[in-house]
């Protein structure tokens, strides 16, 4: 099961389908919950670094999982699959190209370092691999989303 918030509405999905449901949190850790027509409170309390959600007596665990994290490869232990394209996640400036093609990488160390306003931001490798292109240079202006590198 997917929950996403966009523009302060929450979206629903289990096994990639989509649910025609709402959500909203009435009071701390506690939710609404409608679908399909049919109204649920669920109960939400931290347990470490799970959640333990508890909906008409069943008790579920859950997982956060912040996409943004995992679009830059972070995704507490996950790793991405086949080949991946590395791309800017801002515009800024190529101050560093930290690996070469070629090189052996494993998930979560840097390639690229990228200055945007002031700030230096290390760009991540999505997976353990080889790296197979770097497609920018020290120096080099970057837009969101362009390609940096290919890991294979």
């Amino acid at each position: 099961m997917e929950i996403a918030e966009a523009q302060g509405k929450l979206n629903f999905a289990i096994d990639g389908r989509k649910l025609d449901a709402d959500g909203l949190e009435v009071a701390p850790g506690i939710y609404s919950i409608l679908i399909a027509g049919e109204c649920f409170e669920a109960r939400v309390e931290r347990q470490g670094a799970l959640l333990c959600v508890t909906v008409e007596g069943q008790e579920y665990s859950a997982e956060i999982i912040d996409s943004r994290r995992l679009r830059r490869g972070r995704g507490g232990g996950m790793e991405a699959e086949g080949r991946q394209q590395v791309r800017a996640p801002m515009p800024g400036k190529v101050i560093r190209v930290l690996a070469n093609a070629g090189n052996t990488i494993e998930a979560n160390k840097g390639i690229v370092v990228i200055e945007a306003m002031k700030m230096q931001n290390e760009v991540r490798s999505p997976k353990s691999g080889t790296v197979e292109q770097i497609l920018v240079t020290e120096g080099q202006a970057v837009n969101s989303g362009d390609v940096l590198a290919v890991i294979a």
